[in-house]
């Protein structure tokens, strides 16, 4: 198809209204927005409360406009997938070192959520047939996280999460859960599948809990393996690209 792309003019004018904030250092009053803008006044006004129903901005009591929290939501997810990005090539390198697909898993308002998958034809990812918020207790990704949360919030997640009995080698008594301490290995020895051993290994330096975990055979050698890789991880998500704080 020739010719030039259709664009929605209110669209765009809602996106420069956010521009013109933001240019005011955040915080802009109505007529000054319409000046800069280029806008008639009521139009303006349409917009401005249009955006700020839906979180884009943030009307205050003097009539003023702020940036609203979707701003920092997108702002968020984006500096999450840099971060990713950045420690890629470290994953890759575990990935590489022990032969076994490598996971990367953050603790995101209250959940166990995998954020990356790094898998090849020779190191193929296992398949996830409990996710991974139902089966943190018998896996070693699930296990490095919880071994970094609070007492309180390690005891909610397990009172949402029934330790279910994935095979005859979980472990479903919390009293028995082996979880690893900082700067320690985390095991899982065909608890989550039969036949299936990961090694795993918290990660930081990304405002949050994390981990890695990787399929892996269980000796001293491959323990010291996803400790470094670990480290890794954990320096690329701290400066993040351009060496910026990056979170994942």
């Amino acid at each position: 198809m020739g010719g030039h792309p259709t664009l929605i003019q209110s669209v765009q004018r809602a996106l420069r209204l956010i521009e013109v904030i933001a240019e005011h250092g955040g915080r802009a009053w109505p007529k000054e927005i319409a000046r800069a803008a280029g806008l008639p006044l009521p139009t303006t006004y349409h917009l401005l409360r249009t955006c700020a129903h839906e979180g884009w901005l943030q009307r205050l009591g003097d009539g003023s406009y702020v940036l609203g929290h979707r701003i920092d939501v997108v702002r968020a997810g984006g500096t999450a997938a840099r971060g990713v990005a950045h420690a890629r090539p470290a994953l890759e390198w575990l990935r590489d070192e022990l032969g076994g697909a490598v996971y990367l898993a953050r603790y995101v308002e209250g959940e166990i959520v995998v954020a990356e998958i790094v898998d090849s034809a020779r190191a193929p990812r296992i398949d996830l047939w409990v996710g991974l918020h139902d089966a943190a207790h018998a896996t070693a990704l699930g296990k490095s996280i919880l071994g970094q949360l609070s007492p309180a919030d390690r005891a909610d997640y397990l009172a949402r999460h029934p330790l279910h009995e994935l095979t005859p080698h979980t472990v479903v008594d919390r009293r028995r859960l082996r979880l690893p301490a900082a700067g320690e290995v985390a095991v899982d020895d065909g608890e989550y599948a039969l036949g299936v051993r990961c090694l795993g290994a918290a990660v930081t330096g990304h405002g949050g809990v994390g981990a890695i975990g990787v399929v892996s055979v269980l000796s001293e050698r491959a323990g010291r393996t996803v400790l470094t890789a670990a480290g890794r991880v954990s320096r690329a998500l701290a400066l993040g690209p351009a060496g910026e704080s990056a979170a994942i």
